[in-house]
């Protein structure tokens, strides 16, 4: 299970980014990285701080524990 949290994480990010049909680039403007930095969030391999992740869900609008949530891929593709 190591691990786990960071693919749960890239996994909503990818989630809510497709659902609002945004590249990858246009996404990591948005949340304000680069595009190299956001295709390794959302492939599980970047390990980010609490503090990143707040950020990051600030900068799109969500509760960060949405992003974490196991199941959060569902509510962040409507």
């Amino acid at each position: 299970m190591e691990g786990e949290l960071q693919k749960t994480v890239g996994r909503n990010l990818r989630a809510y980014r497709q659902a609002r049909g945004l590249s990858q680039e246009a996404f990591a403007d948005l949340v304000g990285v680069h595009r190299t930095y956001m295709g390794g969030l959302e492939r599980g391999e970047r390990n980010l701080t609490l503090r990143s992740v707040e950020r990051i869900a600030e900068q799109i609008g969500v509760d960060p524990l949405v992003l974490m949530d196991p199941k959060g891929e569902k509510r962040l593709r409507r």
